[in-house]
């Protein structure tokens, strides 16, 4: 399961970073939310982290754009988690 949604919040932030102007962004982004939910319930703060920082550098990678700002869909799901 852990890969099907690092490959689906891939696509997502890969999207929302190459067409911030599309109007699927915001749907989009609420889907982010949601799979970062959903990580969170699974494994906790450790998840959070752990798929962002997998995520960050593959979309580094491949598009040389930083999803860092994306980070704060995923705020309020923890105190822990503040960007």
């Amino acid at each position: 399961m852990d890969f099907m949604l690092e490959e689906e919040l891939m696509d997502l932030m890969t999207f929302c970073l190459q067409n911030p102007d599309s109007a699927e962004v915001i749907e989009k982004k609420k889907r982010i939310t949601e799979i970062g939910s959903e990580l969170f319930l699974d494994g906790g703060l450790d998840a959070l982290e752990n798929f962002f920082f997998a995520l960050k550098n593959r979309i580094i990678q491949e598009i040389e754009k930083d999803p860092s700002s994306l980070r704060s869909l995923w705020n309020g799901l923890t105190t822990e988690w503040h960007y």
